[in-house]
């Protein structure tokens, strides 16, 4: 995910976000309010060693919701 796609789907992104992972508080959301550097910042800040799990997580959050990836489910 980068950070056009994490800004476009924020609203939806942070809801699923936190309940994964809940070590996110309402105020690390507002904070981050779609800016993925500050996502990441956050992340390492939870998380730590498991950020890379999480950026994992991030990563297949977004994929299906690609074009392309529709496109090879649907194959």
């Amino acid at each position: 995910m980068n950070a056009d796609q994490l800004k476009g789907k924020w609203m939806q992104f942070k809801g699923e976000l936190k309940e994964k992972y809940g070590k996110f508080t309402d105020d690390d959301l507002q904070q981050i309010e779609g800016n993925y550097d500050k996502f990441v910042g956050k992340a390492q800040e939870r998380y730590g060693d498991k950020k890379d799990d999480l950026m994992k997580w991030a990563d297949q959050w977004h994929q299906p919701s690609t074009p392309e990836a529709v496109e090879k489910q649907s194959r």
